[in-house]
């Protein structure tokens, strides 16, 4: 049996096709076409029962989805450099370019970090998760920067998904944002699901997971942006950016998320989301006794930003 996902359909959302409710909750893990096998194969059902990709669900409808295999996909070693904060036997840390992948999918070429790593430790990579994703125990969004940890063997895997399911660890992110809070600090705890109408992105939801993120105030320029310091408790997708957004400090560069340039008309402002993982700290996975602590330096796009934001606002 494969992996299962369970999807409810939110109170108050319009009734949908089950096959484009199903493909929007899992846009990021499974491609149609192999969700499609799903539904023909009898892997998407109701109460044990097979439904058709064409059911209308309702509000409260809960579908058990069987993930099809991983397709097991040789992922070729590319030499791209990356910079490597830390590494031994059993893991290796990365600090992710922005504009980066981490991994294979549909409509991805040669050029993600798993094809990076996978040159740079010889392909000694974990394949615990699927050969199309060796070493990945995390993501980072393709825009976002920063600190990602990578398994090289099955024990490494195993211990780190333990630890990031039982928050084991600090994450801390950096965010350049519109507008400048009026207190130092602050705590968000909001749900966040996927979006009802719009598959990529996600919201605030009653009935989504749980999310966590705290924020301090690092820098401001004027009352025209700031720079905000992260601490995520819950790794939900796109969690920063829309805590951030509900908050009304989008980050700047991020469209998908209320980003508005026309806001500041004096600079150029980035084509992409301004964060950055700029830390992680935790238990080493295999030696007892050990920690990894790696501090990853922003890239110069972050780091120019900042410093246009201090010469015209401050």
């Amino acid at each position: 049996m494969g992996e299962i996902r369970n999807y409810t359909h939110p109170e108050g959302a319009p009734p949908t096709r089950a096959d484009k409710a199903v493909a929007a909750f899992l846009a990021e893990e499974v491609s149609r076409s192999r969700l499609e096998d799903s539904f023909k194969n009898g892997k998407v059902k109701i109460n044990g029962e097979p439904i058709a990709k064409k059911l209308e669900l309702r509000a409260g409808d809960t579908v058990e989805i069987e993930l099809p295999p991983p397709l097991e996909t040789e992922v070729k070693p590319v030499d791209i450099p990356v910079e490597i904060l830390y590494e031994d036997d059993d893991v290796v840390v990365v600090n992710k370019p922005a504009g980066m992948t981490v991994h294979p999918g549909s409509g991805t070429g040669d050029d993600t970090l798993v094809h990076a790593m996978m040159f740079h430790c010889k392909g000694k990579l974990s394949m615990a998760g699927g050969a199309m994703r060796p070493g990945i125990v995390h993501r980072l969004d393709k825009e976002t920067s920063g600190a990602m940890i990578m398994a090289k063997n099955d024990n490494a895997y195993y211990r780190l998904v333990e630890m990031f399911s039982e928050r084991e660890l600090d994450k801390e992110y950096i965010a350049i944002v519109s507008g400048v809070p009026t207190v130092r600090s602050g705590t968000i705890r909001k749900p966040i699901g996927r979006h009802p109408s719009f598959k990529t992105k996600m919201c605030i939801n009653e009935n989504g997971r749980d999310a966590h993120t705290e924020w301090t105030l690092v820098e401001k320029f004027g009352n025209k942006a700031a720079l905000l310091s992260c601490k995520i408790y819950t790794g939900r997708t796109h969690q920063i950016r829309v805590h951030l957004t509900d908050l009304g400090f989008p980050i700047m560069g991020d469209y998908t998320y209320c980003f508005q340039k026309n806001k500041f008309r004096e600079i150029e402002a980035p084509q992409r989301v301004m964060l950055h993982a700029r830390r992680l700290a935790l238990p080493h996975p295999t030696r007892e006794g050990e920690t990894i602590d790696v501090e990853a330096t922003p890239p110069a796009d972050f780091l120019n930003l900042l410093e246009t934001l201090r010469k015209t606002y401050i």
